[in-house]
C-alpha cells in the first residue's frame, strides 16, 4: 500500500478520480441507488424475517417443528441459491448495455414477486402448491438481488471523485441496514398480533406494502443516467463472463472466499439466531427481533463512517480486522444469547451485527469492484460475490441449524465459522490494496 503525506494523498486521489459526472448526477445516483437498494433488501429480507415466525406452520405443517423450521431455512437458502444465476444474467447485460437498464429490472422483478408471497395461499387450503408458489417466488426475489447488489454498488462508485469511492459505496452499502430495520419494524409489528391474527392476516401485510416502496423506487431511478465510467469504456466483450474467468480468476476467487465469510457471520448472527433464540433457547420474539433491529440501525450509522475510514487507511486491512473479530466473537456469541438475559442478548446482536459486520460488509462495497476493469467489473464481481453468499450466507442458517441438531452443543457452529474465516483470511493474503488506485479501464 503507498504511503506518504497528506499533501501526496489529496494528489493521488485527485488522480484517481474517474470519467467527469457533475455533481447533481452524482448526488442522483447516490440518491436513487440507496433508497432502490433498500427496498430490495426490505423484500428480501422481510421473508429472513417473518419465515422463521410463522411459515412453518403455514407452508410446512405435516413436518415435526424441527424438520419444518430445517425447511423454512432450506426456502430461504433458494433465495440464495439464485443470486448466482441473477448475478451471471444481469452482469452479462450491465457489462454489455449499462448499469441503468439493470437496475429498473431488479428493482420490478424483486417487487412483483415480494408481493405475489403476501397473495399465496397456504398449505391448509391449496397444499402442495402454494409450498411449491413460494419456493418459486423466493428464487426470483434471489434472482433479481443478484443484479441488484451489484449494480448500484458499480453506479456509486463509477460516478464517485475518487478519493470518495469507499464512502459512496459504503452509503449504498448501508441501504441494506435501511432495508433490514423497514423490515424488522414490520416483523414487530405483527409479531405483537394475536396468534390467530398473525396466522391469519397479519403476515401478508408486510409482503404486500412493497408494493408503495417499488413504486417510489422506480420513479427515482427513471430519473438517473448511466455512469460515465461505462460510457466511456469503449467496446463491450461479447461474452463478459468467459474474459472474466479466463483473465481474471485471481481475484474472482479472492471475492468468492471473503463474501462466504463475510455474509455466514451475518446470517448466523442475526438470521439464524432468530429462530434458535426463540425455538430451542425459549427467548421471547420480540426481544430478539428488537435485537436484530437495533443492530441494524447502528450498522446504518457505522457504515458510511467506516467507508470513509477505508478511503483513508485502505479496504484491505479493515476487512481482515472484521474477519478477525468476528471470528473471536463467535467463541461467545452463542453462550451470551443462551443467558436469555434481555440486555446480553441485545448487546451480543448489535455488536456482532452493528458493529463487526459493517467491518467487512461496507468495505467490500468498494474493494471487490476495484479488483476488476470496467468492462467486465459487474460480472467478475457477481461471480465471485454470489457464489461466496450462497456457500456462505445462503446455506448458513440451514447448516447452523442441521449442525445443532446433530451434536447438540453450538461449539460445531463455531468451528463452522472459523473454517469460513480462515480460507478468508488466506484468500486476502494474495490481494492488493486498492484505495489510492484509479479504477481499471
Amino acid at each position: 500500500m503507498t504511503t506518504g503525506t497528506l499533501e501526496d494523498y489529496d494528489k493521488q486521489a485527485a488522480a484517481a478520480t474517474g470519467p467527469e459526472q457533475t455533481t447533481t448526477s452524482r448526488r442522483r445516483i447516490l440518491i436513487a441507488g440507496t433508497i432502490g437498494t433498500a427496498i430490495e433488501w426490505y423484500d428480501f429480507f422481510i421473508y429472513g424475517l417473518i419465515a422463521p415466525l410463522v411459515f412453518d406452520q403455514l407452508f410446512f405443517p405435516k413436518f415435526d417443528q424441527l424438520t419444518a423450521t430445517i425447511a423454512v431455512f432450506a426456502t430461504f437458502a433458494v433465495g440464495f441459491l439464485a443470486r448466482p444465476l441473477g448475478g451471471l444474467v444481469f452482469g452479462h447485460f450491465g457489462d454489455r448495455l449499462g448499469r441503468r437498464s439493470v437496475l429498473l429490472c431488479t428493482l420490478l422483478m424483486m417487487g412483483l414477486a415480494t408481493m405475489s408471497i403476501g397473495l399465496l395461499p397456504t398449505y391448509a387450503s391449496a397444499g402442495a402448491i402454494a409450498t411449491i408458489a413460494l419456493v418459486a417466488l423466493r428464487f426470483l426475489q434471489g434472482f433479481a438481488l443478484g443484479g441488484e447488489s451489484t449494480a448500484a454498488i458499480l453506479m456509486a462508485i463509477e460516478t464517485a471523485p475518487g478519493d470518495r469511492r469507499g464512502f459512496s459505496a459504503a452509503v449504498i452499502q448501508a441501504a441494506g441496514p435501511v432495508g433490514v430495520v423497514l423490515a424488522s419494524f414490520a416483523a414487530l409489528a405483527i409479531s405483537r398480533l394475536s396468534e390467530a391474527d398473525l396466522l391469519s392476516w397479519g403476515w401478508r401485510v408486510p409482503f404486500l406494502i412493497s408494493a408503495v416502496l417499488v413504486a417510489l423506487g422506480v420513479y427515482m431511478r427513471l430519473r438517473i443516467e448511466e455512469s460515465a465510467a461505462f460510457r466511456e469504456a469503449g467496446k463491450a466483450e461479447a461474452v463478459p463472463a468467459v474474459e472474466a474467468v479466463k483473465g481474471h480468476w485471481r481475484p474472482i476467487l479472492i471475492v468468492f472466499f471473503a463474501e462466504m465469510a463475510q455474509t455466514s457471520y451475518f446470517y448466523l448472527t442475526a438470521i439464524f439466531t432468530i429462530s434458535f433464540a426463540t425455538r430451542q433457547l425459549g427467548v421471547q420474539k420480540d426481544v430478539i427481533t428488537q435485537a436484530v433491529l437495533f443492530a441494524n440501525l447502528v450498522g446504518l450509522v457505522a457504515m458510511p463512517l467506516i467507508g470513509a475510514w477505508s478511503d483513508r487507511i485502505g479496504r484491505k486491512r479493515l476487512f481482515l480486522a472484521g474477519v478477525a473479530l468476528a471470528t473471536i466473537s463467535m467463541f461467545a456469541f452463542y453462550g451470551v444469547v443462551a443467558s436469555r438475559d434481555t440486555l446480553l442478548v441485545t448487546a451480543a446482536v448489535i455488536l456482532a451485527a452493528g458493529l463487526i459486520h459493517p467491518l467487512m460488509f461496507s468495505t467490500e462495497g468498494s474493494y471487490f469492484p476495484e479488483l476488476f476493469p470496467t468492462r467486465i467489473r459487474f460480472t467478475g464481481v457477481s461471480i465471485g460475490k454470489q457464489l461466496g453468499t450462497v456457500l456462505g450466507g445462503g446455506i448458513a442458517p440451514l447448516v447452523a441449524t442441521s449442525l445443532f441438531a446433530q451434536t447438540g452443543t453450538t461449539y460445531a457452529i463455531t468451528g463452522y465459522y472459523v473454517a469460513l474465516a480462515l480460507a478468508a483470511m488466506i484468500a486476502l493474503g494474495f490481494a492488493q490494496e486498492t484505495s489510492r488506485s484509479r479504477l481499471l479501464g
